[in-house]
């Protein structure tokens, strides 16, 4: 059901019980007036102290009247004002697939909320996990959890017990290491051995979960879990859902998702991902979640040689090709920044910077030379990659 269709229902309900209570009133004040005015007419035999009587009913009757209304009309401000509040947490989803990369927003009424991604799982986990440049250990543990989950299949399918292991994963390091491409891999390897059964990953952070008022910081996570239920929910920065501050809601957030993961353990599965320490700070704030979370890996930094093959790839996806010169000047630009990276080094999310800059610069190039052959719109060169 629409929003809009929701709206509407509830503003004629409010209508409908404003009329229905003046209604009321009316029914009430020919009753209050009816049986009175008999009575007082016939003791009194109409005298004019019977009409002013009467009179002071009929007042009394509308100041009640009006009290009732006042009342009516707060009572229906305040419903306005709480549907107004819940509508802020209406989250904007943008699905994104594999096929059509269409997005699908279901309610965006709130443009202080962050966009939550819906990936839908990958249909074959293994070829991916093959195709990833580099992360040799994490590739080795996930592949373990492949056939440890796998084996699992197969000891149910035979009716043999099956180890009772908590599916929850901590993915830590900096930033453009694969831990999302990851964790889609992980969600279809469950998908596929039945642990779940859709297996998408609906990847937030912390304005996904975490809401600015009183009260809507459960609504909000609720929502977002039930969105990822038969998935993986991936929170990336997880520990900045907590602070020192009290009046942060992120302990509600945290609080929920952990009532969730155990009323929803068969439905759920939760991928916490940030930088180590941090995450290892925030593990050990609250006995509940270091428990749950028992399966740890690490993504390393890429290589200069691995950074140069994520770019290839990268060209290769678009149908360019980038010559031995550009190669050459690549490697250098790319170990230059592998030298004097800092923490939170964007590794392949700074490639893709340097990949879009060097097709801009392809252009302009192009551009200016006039010569747009098909081979020349293809290749990138040593002039395209900027330092």
């Amino acid at each position: 059901m629409s929003m809009d269709s929701d709206s509407q229902k509830h503003d004629y309900s409010n209508l409908k019980k404003r009329d229905d209570f003046f209604l009321g009133c009316f029914i009430n004040t020919g009753i209050f007036l009816f049986f009175p005015s008999i009575i007082l007419l016939i003791g009194t035999k109409g005298k004019e102290t019977t009409y002013w009587i009467i009179l002071v009913l009929i007042l009394l009757i509308m100041v009640y009247s009006g009290i009732q209304s006042y009342k009516l009309e707060s009572i229906l401000e305040s419903i306005d004002k709480e549907k107004k509040q819940l509508e802020t947490i209406a989250i904007p989803f943008r699905i994104e697939n594999d096929k059509n990369k269409a997005d699908t927003k279901l309610s965006v009424n709130n443009s202080q909320v962050a966009g939550i991604t819906v990936r839908e799982p990958l249909d074959d986990p293994k070829e991916e996990l093959a195709k990833l440049i580099g992360l040799e250990n994490v590739k080795e543990q996930v592949q373990a959890l492949y056939h440890f989950v796998n084996i699992q299949r197969i000891r149910r399918q035979r009716g043999l017990k099956t180890a009772a292991l908590s599916y929850h994963c901590v993915f830590t390091g900096n930033p453009g290491t694969g831990k999302t491409s990851v964790a889609r891999i992980v969600g279809a390897i469950y998908r596929n051995s039945g642990v779940l059964t859709r297996g998408h990953v609906v990847e937030t952070d912390r304005s996904g979960l975490v809401a600015e008022y009183v009260g809507q910081t459960a609504v909000k996570t609720n929502r977002l879990i039930d969105s990822a239920l038969d998935g993986v929910l991936f929170i990336d920065e997880a520990y900045s859902l907590l602070s020192e501050s009290n009046n942060d809601f992120g302990h509600e957030a945290v609080s929920t998702l952990l009532k969730r993961m155990e009323d929803n353990r068969d439905r759920l599965v939760v991928i916490l991902a940030g930088y180590g320490d941090e995450m290892q700070k925030f593990l050990d704030s609250n006995p509940g979640l270091r428990s749950r979370f028992s399966r740890h890996i690490v993504f390393p930094d890429y290589t200069t040689e691995e950074l140069t093959e994520i770019f290839r790839l990268m060209a290769s996806e678009q149908e360019y090709s980038v010559s031995d010169e550009a190669l050459e000047k690549l490697r250098v630009v790319i170990s230059t920044e592998v030298r004097k990276k800092s923490r939170g080094f964007g590794n392949a999310r700074y490639v893709r910077n340097l990949f879009e800059r060097s097709l801009e610069r392809q252009a302009v190039r192009l551009a200016e030379d006039g010569a747009m052959t098909t081979e020349r719109l293809r290749q990138l060169d040593a002039a395209d990659i900027s330092l």
